[in-house]
């Protein structure tokens, strides 16, 4: 008999991911499943809610043959996601009316520029700590309802249920009997009024979305429920494995970016850590305080032993999905390749600077309009050059993040890093350079699992938070600035330069749509 082990569901923009952590903290397991975007059109972004529980099953069942284990060796379940997109179903039969709507995508931009004309954009930041944005989930919720013939009355009549993707995941995987979410997850919706922990009737109102749609929202560590018999491939309780128990509990959900801040133990205010993801997310816990810092967001980080604690957040809306579309789209880089070393192969002196604005410039710029440009190019660029900006692209947009904070006198002293990326060396050096401050990479870069593992194995008795989270976390290793006050001066300039280029054409276009 194996185990026992906590899993972690850890669903992210490009891959569904099922993780078995043993007793010692030890990730024992894992498997993916590719997450496959739809785009029917330009600028929409659609994820089909079928397919999605599809490949988060095929982890599950996956991790689980690696070290042969059984459900009934399974003591408790977390649930982290990638935030903001929306999936709406039947109640009573679980058939969702349309497909997802993605973070990314800008279908509802027509809604948002509606709600800003009505004056509340500014209501929002104040009540939800996000604007009004095509970004968040309220004008995707808005979007369905309006759009998606028969469901507004449908809604109206109680049938049909709504939520981000933690809330799909769950329905699912008790059988349709929670619907739920955590504070941290409603947070990123632009619904959830942060001082009252709950959903607000007054932008509810505005917006046209009937509460009954929406999940309860509950602490992160709250009972979630149990899993559905058979969904993690058997019988718990199968009598020739042991002797049956209880059903498996989901006893965790926390939203993927503040799971990384959990799992990096940044529990002191004040303390950060920049995960490099599809996008990437520089988060900085704040305390029991929201804070309201010029061009970042504020959100529950979590709720945890009756305490709320809340993080101020900076995102980059393309960070390694740049050099998916480098490896994917333009060929440049070949499946397998060692990225860094093909970065490295460009040398410091190449004269690029690639804005990745494919959908737009998030913090701190917010500009939608932005399209990805490609600045410094001669007749002497050469693919692994594209490569070299396109690492580089990562590293300059979360400085933007940082210099929007030291604008607001928050001066960070180092910055923890996770993610896949953050196991390039070149990166991790790069970042350090540019921004001046140490970046410090865990020995264990899978903190965001990690980080709803604990919460999960808390629940049901087998670790202590955050005692037990810090004692875990261990420095691998400390990238120290190196690189010269001019030679950073420098490269930033061309970096802001650049920048400056994509923010201006942005605002031209929108004045020539607005003239005509």
């Amino acid at each position: 008999m194996t185990g026992p082990y906590v899993m972690a569901l850890d669903e992210g923009s490009t891959s569904a991911r099922a993780v078995l952590v043993d007793a010692s903290g030890r990730i024992a397991a894992e498997a993916r499943s590719p997450v496959v975007p739809k785009r029917p059109r330009r600028g929409w972004v659609e994820l089909d809610p079928a397919a999605l529980w599809a490949a988060q099953r095929s982890a599950i069942g996956r991790a689980m043959a690696q070290v042969g284990a059984h459900p009934s060796d399974v003591a408790a379940v977390g649930i982290t996601t990638h935030r903001e997109s929306v999936f709406m179903w039947d109640r009573a039969t679980g058939t969702p009316v349309h497909d997802g709507i993605m973070w990314m995508s800008h279908q509802t931009d027509d809604i948002v520029a509606r709600w800003r004309a009505a004056g509340l954009d500014a209501e929002s930041r104040a009540r939800t700590g996000v604007p009004v944005d095509s970004f968040f989930s309220a004008p995707k919720i808005a979007w369905l309802l309006e759009e998606v013939p028969g469901v507004r009355a449908r809604a109206e009549a109680g049938e049909l249920a709504v939520g981000t993707v933690d809330t799909w995941l769950l329905w699912n995987l008790t059988g349709g009997r929670s619907h739920l979410t955590d504070h941290g997850e409603a947070s990123r919706t632009a619904l959830f009024n942060l001082r009252e922990l709950d959903w607000d009737q007054h932008l509810l109102d505005a917006y046209g979305i009937p509460r009954s749609l929406l999940p309860q929202a509950v602490p992160s560590d709250a009972g979630f429920g149990e899993v559905e018999p058979g969904v993690l491939g058997g019988l718990v309780g199968d009598p020739s494995r042991g002797a049956a128990r209880a059903g498996i509990p989901v006893t965790a959900v926390l939203a993927d970016q503040q799971a990384g801040m959990f799992g990096q133990a940044c529990f002191a205010p004040g303390s950060a850590k920049n995960t490099y993801g599809t996008a990437s997310v520089l988060t900085v816990n704040s305390g029991g305080e929201v804070l309201d810092v010029e061009g970042m967001t504020s959100s529950a980080a979590w709720t945890v032993g009756g305490e709320t604690t809340y993080e101020s957040e900076g995102v980059v809306f393309h960070s390694g999905q740049t050099l998916q579309w480098l490896r994917d789209d333009l060929k440049v880089l070949r499946e397998g390749d060692d990225i860094e070393a093909v970065a490295r192969s460009a040398g410091d002196d190449h004269g690029l600077h690639l804005v990745p604005g494919f959908t737009g410039l998030c913090a701190p710029h917010w500009e939608h309009g932005a399209t990805a440009h490609l600045v410094g190019m001669t007749l002497e660029t050469r693919p692994e050059h594209l490569v070299r900006a396109g690492v580089e692209s990562m590293a300059y947009q979360t400085r933007d993040v940082l210099v929007g904070y030291a604008r607001a006198g928050m001066e960070l002293t180092e910055l923890r890093v996770d993610g896949g990326a953050a196991g390039n060396d070149l990166l991790c050096q790069f970042q350090a350079d540019i921004t001046g401050i140490p970046v410090v990479r865990p020995d264990e870069l899978e903190r965001t699992a990690l980080g709803v593992a604990y919460l999960a194995g808390a629940g049901v008795g087998w670790w202590k938070t955050p005692d037990d989270v810090e004692a875990s976390w261990a420095v691998e290793t400390t990238f120290e600035p190196r690189m010269s006050a001019e030679r950073r001066e420098e490269l930033c300039a061309g970096w802001d330069d650049a920048v400056a280029g994509v923010v201006d054409a942005a605002a031209r276009r929108a004045a020539r749509r607005t003239a005509s």
